[in-house]
């Protein structure tokens, strides 16, 4: 498998670019801006991107998924409950001082247990609310990977006090859903540097207790 990461945009979101190297097939998961990055990468390794997903609604995330859809041709999914959120794009444009981007809504919702597959690349959605009610992170077995968005970080977990947060949920969706998987499994958050799911059982403060 081919992954890149590049951190794009004024808050350094985490774009990760999956690529299966026989198919040449690829997953691009929020591209929040920094488009003609995006593509290099896509280029060097010959990659045809075949789904944009989304983590969640906010601004540094999902950005960009129309520019690139727009290029490429390739669907958008990312939750329907992150809706409101697409909804203030305004606003929350508004608290970065930039421009409003052009978002539109999910050619499909990702939903819980919504297969995943470019090539022998294979992963499953995951609901993780918390962070807003629509984040999603992304597991993919064979590779020992999750994609958490804004859901768990290293040492630290999402905020929940924008609008949709919800601390409960977060908790729960942290209990349940992610630390559940293989101590082994590589995190690569929406932010900041890659951890793994023993790594943040052991040390995150946050999770000490559940």
């Amino acid at each position: 498998m081919i992954h890149e990461v590049l951190s794009v945009g004024l808050l350094q979101c985490n774009c990760s670019t999956l690529g299966d190297e026989a198919t040449h097939e690829a997953i691009v998961v929020d591209p929040g801006d920094e488009i003609d990055r995006i593509l290099a990468v896509l280029a060097r390794h010959h990659l045809s991107i075949k789904q944009i997903i989304i983590t969640h609604a906010h601004i540094d995330h999902i950005a960009g998924a129309a520019r690139l859809k727009a290029v490429t041709g390739a669907p958008v999914f990312y939750n329907q409950l992150d809706l409101p959120q697409v909804k203030m794009m305004d606003i929350q444009a508004g608290w970065l001082g930039v421009a409003t981007p052009t978002v539109a809504a999910p050619d499909a919702s990702a939903e819980e247990g919504t297969k995943i597959a470019v090539g022998d690349i294979h992963g499953v959605v995951l609901h993780t609310p918390g962070h807003t009610e629509g984040s999603i992170s992304l597991h993919f077995p064979g590779e020992h990977l999750l994609l958490a968005g804004d859901t768990l970080f290293a040492g630290s977990i999402g905020r929940t006090d924008l609008p949709g947060g919800d601390f409960r949920k977060i908790m729960a969706s942290l209990k349940d859903r992610l630390m559940t998987l293989p101590d082994e499994t590589k995190v690569i958050s929406g932010h900041g540097a890659a951890t793994t799911i023993t790594a943040e059982r052991h040390r995150n403060p946050f999770l000490q207790d559940i």
